[in-house]
């Protein structure tokens, strides 16, 4: 295996060095295929047609050529030096054989999936942005699966809150759509869900000092671009309660709430399930919400596609004063009980880790299941009511607490998957803790109100791994932990689970792993040149089975790296993908 690995590797720098030169003509994708309504409600197995494969976010895959006997033979295809360096967040989607690529800077690629071939490349104008609005920029480098496939188009969110719709077959664009105004501080850093010829996306930026009073999830008609509906996150005047719990708060001098995930959809009910970040400035000291639990920052929101009209709700923390933020993705889950269908929907909610199981009929709470060490939550009752720590609120400017998990997790972006195999969620996290105070700030456009100090990453006391992947056992009564696999290096990707009985995803060390799914055993492992990254996904073509990595610059293994001094990161951004695939027998 080393001697193929070896070989991989030249190949990789090889295509490295040659694909580094001069920009390819922009060419066509002949007689491509549409993607239609049935295609994304029953993906075939053999494409990734949405950003965690399916409607229900599972991060699944029904291929199993690739499986815990074959994977050891794995050797490289391909490899492609990503468009743009940032954060490398990237969500390859595959289709009749393409391969589309978003990057950094609202950036789309087509590639020949069989080949790594380039067919087309889209590169966004940004608007023009002052140097002095830090938080705003960087937003353009931290985008993460701002594409769609919708008939034969590519809808791209842009950093500049727009929508762009592109033709799938040459990339040229059909139209665009400033959606909101990214002068005020407007972005997207995530892409939508697709549901029966509407757009669904969620607007980030939503901590800037210009966006008071709102962020939104929107539809647009995938034709017009047509606005059908907009659910604003943080004032909702048909729900009371929604605006006693900002303490008197008023609507214009609110901030947070961003979905900062991208939601998932059941089409059964015509429902979509969207989490919803912090609240803004971070400490009630500051946001003057006293002991509010200031909704609907840190819940899981179902929506009705139809008419955008709220269907339940639930808080998986309240009262936030530590930019603890409940995004992250919302999976769905059908499993048989006593002859009856239970419909759940499971989520490592936030970044304490905490994981719950839902009815995704009605947003009852069911059970939750901690992962990580946290100090914030100290428990939550039968019928869902959280309960927080109230001596980490601070009482005056510059008072500092301990928090566990950190600002940066804990549980992050990376993506969990359930595997129906095993019935369980296997969870990416890092143990971490950080110190959290509140200032006084003044608010500058262009720039985050968070008005709070962190103090750098270090290990909870008594810890000394900072990686964990834990397999959490979902069932409708209570979760458990089917195994816990601990690592000296950060988790930095998201994970990909398989028919073939395995786990992929990576860390700070630069490996890309396997994991078998019911023991938790690492079966095959390789290095690559940085920190894996993104989202990794697998397709087949011509009856082969292949495996997409993405690499590159990781904010989560960079502020932790400290915990594990003996693994030094890349200095580069190393923004890439590698193709796998089993050799022809």
């Amino acid at each position: 295996m080393k001697i193929e690995l070896l070989k991989s590797m030249m190949v990789a720098t090889t295509a490295l060095a040659l694909i580094a030169g001069p920009a390819f003509a922009q060419n066509v994708k002949e007689n491509y295929v549409p993607v239609t309504d049935e295609m994304l409600k029953n993906p075939p197995p053999e494409e990734w047609l949405m950003f965690r494969g399916n409607y229900a976010n599972q991060g699944y895959s029904q291929l199993d050529k690739i499986n815990k006997d074959t994977v050891g033979k794995l050797q490289l295809a391909w490899a492609w030096p990503m468009a743009e360096a940032g954060i490398q967040e990237t969500a390859p989607l595959v289709h009749d054989g393409v391969m589309f690529l978003q990057t950094n800077n609202s950036i789309v690629e087509a590639l020949d999936a069989k080949t790594g071939d380039l067919i087309w490349t889209y590169r966004h104008v940004l608007t023009e942005l002052p140097a002095s609005w830090s938080y705003q920029l960087n937003q353009a480098r931290r985008q993460k699966n701002s594409i769609a496939l919708y008939g034969d188009k590519v809808i791209l969110t842009t950093a500049d809150a727009k929508i762009v719709v592109l033709n799938a077959a040459d990339g040229k664009v059909v139209w665009e759509k400033q959606v909101l105004d990214v002068l005020k501080g407007y972005s997207y850093t995530v892409g939508p869900v697709m549901a029966e010829g509407k757009i669904i996306s969620a607007i980030s930026g939503c901590s800037i000092a210009g966006t008071a009073g709102g962020c939104f999830i929107m539809a647009h008609d995938a034709n017009t671009g047509e606005e059908l509906w907009r659910f604003n996150t943080i004032d909702d005047p048909e729900n009371p309660k929604q605006g006693e719990s900002w303490g008197g708060v008023p609507p214009e001098n609110r901030w947070g709430g961003t979905p900062w995930t991208t939601g998932s959809y059941d089409p059964a009910t015509k429902t979509t399930f969207w989490g919803i970040g912090m609240p803004g400035p971070y400490s009630e000291l500051i946001r003057g919400s006293g002991d509010g639990s200031v909704l609907y920052t840190n819940s899981t929101l179902a929506l009705d596609t139809e008419t955008g009209k709220l269907k339940w709700y639930y808080q998986h923390l309240p009262r936030d004063n530590w930019d603890l933020d409940s995004p992250f993705e919302r999976i769905l889950v059908d499993q048989e009980v006593d002859g009856k269908t239970q419909h759940l929907l499971v989520t490592a909610a936030g970044k304490n880790g905490i994981v719950f199981a839902l009815d995704r009929d009605t947003g009852k709470y069911l059970w939750h299941k901690e992962t990580v060490k946290q100090n914030v939550v100290t428990g939550i009752d039968a019928d869902g009511t959280v309960h927080i720590n109230t001596d980490l609120i601070p009482q005056a400017v510059g008072e500092e607490d301990l928090i566990c998990a950190s600002v940066s997790g804990g549980k992050l972006w990376m993506t969990g998957s359930y595997s129906p195999l095993t019935k369980a969620y296997y969870v990416p996290l890092t143990e971490a803790c950080n110190t959290v105070a509140p200032t006084q700030t003044e608010f500058t456009a262009g720039n985050a109100v968070g008005a709070t100090k962190f103090g750098p990453r270090v290990l909870p006391e008594g810890i000394t791994d900072a990686g964990l992947l834990d397999a959490v056992d979902i069932n409708p009564t209570q979760g458990d932990h089917k195994w816990q696999y601990r690592s000296r290096p950060s988790m930095t990707s998201s994970v990909l689970a398989t028919a073939g009985g395995l786990v992929f995803g990576g860390d700070a060390a630069r490996n890309i792993n396997a994991w078998d799914q019911e023991t938790g055993e690492v079966v095959w492992s390789q290095r690559l040149n940085a920190p894996i990254g993104g989202y990794p996904s697998t397709y087949e073509i011509d009856g082969e089975q292949y495996l997409v990595v993405p690499t590159g610059y990781s904010n989560a293994a960079s502020s932790i790296s400290s915990a594990f001094p003996e693994i030094p990161l890349p200095t580069g951004s190393g923004n890439s993908i590698f193709v796998f695939k089993l050799p022809k027998s």
